[in-house]
């Protein structure tokens, strides 16, 4: 009964955890100024696919798959760290509030690294402000991370184990 009560707790704290790595993650995309101009410049991008497809006569379908790769973009990153740091926090019984926040910001911040493969060489000739909007982003992601295991962890994380403590009857 201990290890259902448990996934359930599990599932309401990355109810809660996801939410609020969200938020964290459309605060800090509004607020950055790169960010906002990427974000602009994606926007525009797709509302000039739509009606190009619009006025061709033509579903909108790249507008679809926009939405649809977007979706999948934000469930890894704000669904997938919480669950794995979780899940490992509930298997290896990590209580600690630092488990679920560096874990959470670290593998949220290295989505895009694993993604890419590795991490690109430094060239002699790299844009400085690429180096630059990279480094902000990775600081945005481990923020949004963190932010999602703090709130797994205030929630699920600080009693996390399947196995119950074994309580002590007397004072020996």
């Amino acid at each position: 009964m201990h290890v259902l009560g448990r996934l359930f707790l599990g599932a309401f704290a990355l109810l809660l955890a996801v939410p609020a790595g969200a938020a964290i993650l459309l605060l800090a995309l509004l607020v950055d100024p790169t960010a906002n101009a990427w974000l602009t410049n994606g926007a525009l991008a797709s509302v000039d696919m739509a009606l190009s497809d619009l006025s061709a006569g033509l579903p909108p379908e790249g507008l679809a798959l926009l939405i649809a790769g977007l979706a999948q973009a934000l469930f890894v990153l704000l669904f997938v760290p919480p669950a794995l740091v979780g899940f490992a926090g509930e298997m290896f019984s990590r209580r600690g509030f630092l488990w679920y926040g560096a874990g959470g910001g670290l593998l949220t911040a290295a989505l895009p690294w694993l993604v890419r493969g590795a991490v690109r060489p430094a060239a002699t000739g790299a844009d400085p402000g690429l180096l630059a909007a990279e480094a902000r982003l990775t600081l945005i992601l481990f923020v949004v991370g963190a932010s999602a295991g703090l709130v797994y962890w205030l929630v699920a994380g600080r009693c996390a184990g399947f196995s119950r403590p074994e309580r002590h009857a007397g004072g020996a």
